[in-house]
């Protein structure tokens, strides 16, 4: 990052950090949630969220809650297309970050 920052390296860092944990423990839940109904034949959250909590790297609470709950661990594509999801936005944050000069590019000459 550069000098003229309003927002320090460290504060960034640590709202990352956050938000990751926010969005993961989210989408944990909702795994959770969306099983309950599932076993109660109840109106089901959409593979839709689950693939935009992914985009925005809630991946790994939705790949945890997959295996403790049991849920949409034989839908390949389910699981293929969540990952995806997740590698196209980890893509994009870093290519903003790198943009906002709060990582650098990497420099392999």
């Amino acid at each position: 990052m550069n000098n003229t920052s309003i927002i320090p390296v460290n504060a960034v860092v640590e709202l990352i950090a956050l938000y990751l944990i926010f969005i993961n423990i989210l989408s944990f839940i909702l795994m959770g949630i969306d099983k309950a109904r599932a076993r109660h034949h109840m109106w089901r959250i959409s593979e839709t969220t689950f693939y935009i909590l992914s985009l925005f790297q809630g991946y790994i609470g939705i790949l945890l809650g997959s295996i403790v709950f049991h849920h949409k661990t034989r839908k390949i594509s389910f699981q293929i297309i969540n990952l995806l999801m997740f590698i196209n936005g980890a893509i994009i944050a870093i290519a903003i970050l790198m943009h906002l000069g709060i990582i650098l590019p990497l420099d392999i000459s």
